[in-house]
C-alpha cells in the first residue's frame, strides 16, 4: 500500500541543518513540541548500527524513572503501571477525559511505537490508535511483518487534551515518568517515534521532522526511528512514500538488533 502510494521524500540531514531547495521535506503541522528543550547530543552508534550504513543522529535520554518518580520507578508491571495512570492525577487532563490510554500490546516486544496523544476514539475507547489513523498503523506495520500482537504501542500523554488541542509542558512532564518505565519494562530494541511532537518531545530537539527522519537517533540507548504520524498520511499523500521508507529503515535496525543478540548469545 505504501509502495504505491504518495511521492518521494527526502532523506534526513544533519541536525540543525535547515531541509531547503525542491528536495526538502514537507513540513508536517499537526503540533509543535511543548516548550523549548535544548537539543540532544550526537549519538555513537554500536558496530552493528554502523554496518547498516545509516547516518547516527541524535543521543537523548539522561534522566531515570527513580529520579523523576519513585513511586512509578518501582512499577513492576505493565498493568500495575496502567492502574497508576489510571489514579493520576498529576496534570489537569483526567478531568476531562474519558479514559486513561496506558497504552497496549505486547509486554515484551521488541518494537515499540509511540505517538502524541490519544484522540477522541482512542479516549472512548481506552485504547491506542483505534481509530482511522489507528487503522493505518496497523497496515504500516503490517507491510513490515509486524502485527499489533507483535508490538507496543503507547503515547506521549496517557489522556486526552481537550478538543485535541496541543499537549502542555506540563503535561508532557506528568507523562514522562509513564513513558520512561514503559521502556524499562517492555526493554523494546527499536522505538518508532510517530509525528513530530513524539520524536523531538523523546530527543528533546526543536528539528524539524523531515530533518530527522533516515537518521538512527538513540533514547535511553535504544535506536529511535522518526516517520510522521499516521493521521498525517490521511492529510497527505505525499507523506506515505517517506513513510515506507522509515518502516523499511526501522525493520532493518530491529532485524540487525535480534541478529547481534543471538550473535552475543542472548534472546
Amino acid at each position: 500500500m505504501l509502495r504505491r502510494a504518495g511521492a518521494e521524500g527526502p532523506r534526513g540531514v544533519a541536525e540543525g541543518s535547515p531541509a531547503t531547495g525542491p528536495a526538502a521535506a514537507p513540513t508536517e503541522s499537526r503540533r509543535p513540541a511543548a516548550g523549548a528543550p535544548a537539543p540532544a547530543g550526537s549519538a555513537s552508534l554500536p558496530t552493528w548500527l554502523e554496518a547498516l550504513g545509516v547516518p547516527a543522529g541524535l543521543e537523548a535520554g539522561r534522566l531515570r524513572v527513580a529520579e523523576l518518580a519513585p513511586d512509578i520507578a518501582v512499577l513492576p508491571s505493565l498493568d500495575d503501571l496502567a492502574a497508576h495512570v489510571a489514579a493520576c492525577r498529576g496534570c489537569a487532563l483526567h478531568a476531562s477525559a474519558r479514559n486513561p490510554v496506558p497504552g497496549e500490546g505486547n509486554p515484551q516486544a521488541d518494537f515499540l511505537c509511540v505517538g502524541e496523544a490519544p484522540g477522541a476514539n482512542e479516549d472512548e475507547q481506552g485504547r491506542p490508535f483505534v481509530g482511522e489513523a489507528g487503522q493505518l498503523l496497523t497496515k504500516i506495520l503490517g507491510a513490515i511483518q509486524l502485527s499489533r500482537a507483535d508490538v507496543f504501542i503507547c503515547n506521549v500523554l496517557k489522556h486526552r487534551p481537550p478538543g485535541n488541542r496541543d499537549p502542555q509542558p506540563d503535561e508532557v512532564l506528568a507523562c514522562q515518568p509513564y513513558l520512561l518505565r514503559q521502556i524499562e519494562l517492555v526493554k523494546p530494541r527499536v522505538i518508532l517515534a510517530l509525528g513530530r511532537f513524539a520524536a523531538q518531545t523523546l530527543l528533546q530537539t526543536t528539528t524539524a521532522i523531515g530533518a530527522l527522519r533516515g537518521r538512527v537517533h538513540r533514547y535511553h540507548g535504544v535506536p529511535l526511528i522518526v516517520t510522521y504520524h499516521p493521521a498525517a498520511l490521511l492529510r497527505n499523500e505525499a507523506w506515505k512514500r517517506p513513510t515506507w521508507d522509515d518502516v523499511k529503515l526501522a525493520r532493518r535496525v530491529l532485524d540487525a538488533a535480534r541478529a547481534a543478540n543471538s550473535s552475543a548469545g542472548t534472546t
